[in-house]
């Protein structure tokens, strides 16, 4: 049977090899190799198939999470205070910059010095930038294209337009007409709708698109923070920024500010037969006259059509006549103890003052003014 089953499979094969009969025993492998070659292909065929559909999935995959850099084109970014480096990352990559935050946050732990350095500011980069590369540049201050403007204390409104214009490149007419618009700048009431001593004096940082109207808010922004910091009450407000923008123009050092406030806010309270209630300031009657001087003219002190001349108005005058800072603030509210009524800076170069609570005093104080004056005829005494 088994003889019999083999010679119908194999046709006569021999029953030992299961080959025909006088036949080579290789020719047997022929069809075999076929069948493997044909098995091959259609593996190989289905491998390239599914190859063709899964190769940008697996590309995407193990394709790195950052750009090559350097970069091409321009894009403005703004970093805020306060930006956390996720933050900054997401900042960077919804500009462009970067291809992924993981790629920026890796950057700056690699590099946290680096990192460390960064400041909030505007900004110019190339899109499709390294990390590494981006970190380094908001970490250089050098790169930030901000337009940085001082203002020292002291200043006129005028004289801070033209500050701001010189430094940020707006024209000077714009920071004039900005400076109407009392609602677009937030002016408190106690401004009366005047910027003058609302202008707060600090250092300041504005983009390459910010307007004056945009410029003078952020000045008044802060002048109404630093109020609301002293907690100062706002019905006092305007008196306070007022005799605060006094004490900036009138006190010859620093130290000296609250001696100043205090002998002004006695001929307030306390006019005896010389003050009759007067501030006498000469810089506020040289404010009204629109000129910067060490001392006014006969002219000028004796002006009565001006309203800032306290020489012959009594109380206050009606606004500020400069942009007072915080310690000048701290002054106006918290003036030393003493029963002075008079000052004199006898030497205007170093600031020395002194304070007096006699007429007769304050007259022979004065002649050491009087002598640096002769010393100096340029300072227009």
């Amino acid at each position: 049977m088994t003889q019999r089953l083999d010679q119908e499979i194999f046709g006569g094969a021999n029953p030992k090899t299961g080959l025909p009969s006088g036949e080579p025993p290789r020719h047997r492998f022929v069809p075999n190799l076929f069948a493997l070659f044909l098995s091959l292909a259609v593996v190989l065929g289905g491998g390239y198939a599914v190859w063709k559909v899964a190769a940008p999935t697996i590309s995407d995959f193990v394709a790195t999470d950052d750009y090559p850099g350097p970069g091409s084109g321009s894009v403005d970014v703004v970093i805020k205070d306060g930006d956390t480096g996720r933050a900054i990352a997401a900042t960077l990559v919804r500009a462009g910059v970067i291809k992924t935050s993981s790629a920026f946050v890796s950057a700056s732990s690699d590099n946290s010095d680096l990192a460390k350095k960064v400041q909030p500011g505007t900004y110019t980069m190339l899109k499709g930038m390294k990390a590494a590369d981006a970190l380094a540049l908001i970490a250089d201050p050098k790169n930030r294209s901000v337009k940085r403007v001082t203002i020292p204390e002291g200043l006129w409104a005028s004289e801070i337009f033209e500050r701001l214009s010189k430094g940020t490149g707006v024209p000077l007419k714009d920071y004039t007409a900005a400076a109407k618009d009392v609602e677009a700048l937030g002016l408190p009431a106690a401004a009366k709708g005047k910027v003058e001593g609302w202008l707060f004096p600090s250092t300041y940082e504005f983009g390459p698109k910010a307007t004056a109207a945009e410029q003078l808010k952020t000045l008044v922004d802060q002048a109404v923070k630093v109020m609301k910091a002293e907690k100062i009450p706002e019905d006092k407000w305007e008196e306070t920024m007022i005799m605060a923008s006094i004490i900036e123009a009138e006190a010859g050092s620093s130290n000296d500010r609250r001696k100043v406030s205090r002998v002004f806010w006695n001929r307030l309270e306390n006019p005896t037969a010389e003050t009759v209630g007067m501030l006498q300031s000469d810089a506020t009657v040289s404010y009204g006259a629109k000129r910067r001087a060490v001392a006014p003219t006969i002219q000028e002190l004796e002006d009565e059509s001006n309203p800032y001349n306290t020489r012959v108005h009594k109380g206050l005058p009606p606004g500020p006549i400069s942009n007072p800072g915080k310690d000048s603030l701290d002054a106006a509210v918290k003036p030393a103890k003493g029963d002075w009524l008079y000052f004199v800076t006898v030497n205007p170069d170093t600031g020395e003052t002194k304070f007096s609570e006699t007429y007769a005093q304050f007259l022979e104080d004065s002649k050491e003014f009087e002598a640096w004056c002769a010393d100096n005829p340029k300072a227009k005494c």
